[in-house]
């Protein structure tokens, strides 16, 4: 279960690409391989595969990881495959008059996954991830590095369950069932690390972004947002939402160049360091 066993991309059909991977769906069996993009190593796959195992046996809603397996250049896992499944981005995407209802569902969803308690001994702390990446790469200037492990010295690591990269396009259904997917990135922590995380995806992303990833206008997004926040908070008063959305930001401005180096390899802009640094209280 964890050596890789080599497939033939003959016998797979593309289905899907994301930031990080493109995905196949097989021609006569009910799986889906996921596939890393060139350039990611071999222990990512690795990690998300094991990671994922652990997210199954939680009996969190999430399509069951198979086995790693490499077309003999990418390397990847191989899960479940959910017949006649939409994204919640695909089905806003396809039926915008759905975006309140969805909306209110991923919040559903959200406050449920984070109700649940982490198994601490087999899942990764946030804060410890993130201490990791600042003293093990040199990715950000001094000045952001000192006022990142100020907060992470001082935040709490709360036993909750986190995705890692909540987002409304990580969520599928088939009309039976509603199911967490690419959970590679899932550990516990407050669940601040997780919206704040989202916070950025719905605020903060580049138009063209947006389109190729979610097919979702930047507008969309920020309504979606809108609505999720209401539902999760429970509440619709701006001021309420308005603390607590400023609250999130130094989880968001931490996390970032984190997350920047998992998608892309690399550092952020120089110009952006100094902008979300100064998001860090």
């Amino acid at each position: 279960m964890n050596t890789y066993e080599a497939i033939d991309l003959n016998e797979y059909v593309q289905t899907g690409e994301g930031g990080t991977a493109l995905t196949y769906s097989h021609k006569s069996r009910n799986v889906l391989a996921k596939l890393y993009k060139p350039g990611f190593e071999a222990d990512v796959a690795k990690e998300e595969f094991l990671t994922a195992r652990i997210v199954f046996e939680l009996g969190l809603p999430t399509p069951e990881p198979y086995r790693l397996i490499t077309d003999g250049e990418r390397v990847g896992t191989e899960y479940e495959l959910i017949k006649h499944k939409r994204s919640f981005t695909r089905i806003v995407s396809e039926e915008p008059s759905r975006l309140e209802e969805i909306s209110v569902e991923f919040a559903r969803m959200a406050k449920l996954l984070h109700a649940t308690k982490a198994d601490t001994g087999r899942m990764k702390s946030i804060v410890q991830v993130l201490k990791r990446f600042y003293l093990e790469k040199d990715l950000v200037p001094d000045y952001f590095k000192q006022r990142a492990f100020s907060f992470l010295d001082r935040v709490d690591e709360v036993p909750t369950c986190l995705h890692g990269d909540l987002h409304i396009g990580n969520i599928i259904t088939d009309g039976k069932r509603t199911l967490w997917i690419d959970v590679g990135q899932f550990c516990y922590g407050a669940p601040e690390w997780d919206l704040g995380w989202m916070w950025t995806v719905c605020n903060r992303m580049k138009a063209e972004m947006a389109d190729n990833l979610f097919h979702l206008t930047h507008e969309t997004l920020q309504a979606h947002w809108n609505i999720f926040i209401a539902a999760y908070l429970g509440t619709d008063d701006s001021k309420a939402i308005g603390e607590f959305t400023k609250r999130i930001l130094s989880y968001y401005a931490v996390k970032v160049p984190y997350m920047y180096d998992l998608a892309y390899h690399t550092r952020l802009p120089e110009a952006a360091h100094k902008q979300i640094s100064e998001l860090i209280v």
